[in-house]
């Protein structure tokens, strides 16, 4: 297992629609291994592979208090989502320290494949459904500041663009 470099917004790799898992072999595991390590060392609680420019259908993630329960879904799809939306504040390892509020399904049903290739079901309420949401936006090349009026969202890019000129520099 390695950390692996967290692609920021808003680098155009971001907006990359994913492809199915098309086999769950060993690489497979080794990635979301690695990816699980990335997001717990961040201190996150899901990381989508496209956010560490893999663009293939993977998502991990872990919303419990005790932050043992780790959850990997491979080609994850939603078959069920409730009507009833709820707003939650959300934040993002590729948008460190931005938080703003997204409405989304307060319940949603996912099928996926776990690390052995097996599918699942999970049902997903509060946090755990605002991560698993949000993990599959990020799949199909979505980033939560696209929910934000274009104003906040110029101000985000701005600020992150700024941080990396500036992270850059303190490097060099």
């Amino acid at each position: 297992m390695a950390q692996l470099t967290i692609l920021r917004y808003p680098d155009p790799r971001l907006h990359t629609v994913a492809r199915p898992v098309a086999a769950v072999d060993e690489r497979i595991r080794a990635l979301a291994a690695s990816m699980l390590e990335t997001m717990y060392a961040e201190s996150g609680v899901g990381l989508a592979a496209t956010q560490v420019d893999v663009h293939e259908r993977l998502i991990v993630m872990d919303t419990s208090d005790s932050r043992d329960q780790p959850l990997v879904l491979i080609n994850p799809e939603i078959v069920w989502a409730s009507d009833e939306l709820a707003v939650a504040e959300e934040g993002c390892l590729s948008v460190p320290q931005v938080y703003d509020k997204i409405e989304r399904h307060a319940r949603v049903k996912v099928r996926a494949l776990d690390r052995d290739g097996q599918p699942f079901e999970i049902d997903a309420e509060g946090l755990s459904a605002v991560c698993v949401q949000h993990e599959m936006d990020h799949l199909r090349g979505k980033v939560f500041v696209e929910y934000l009026s274009g104003l906040k969202r110029d101000r985000i890019r701005t600020k992150m663009l700024k941080r990396t000129r500036d992270e850059q520099r303190a490097r060099a």
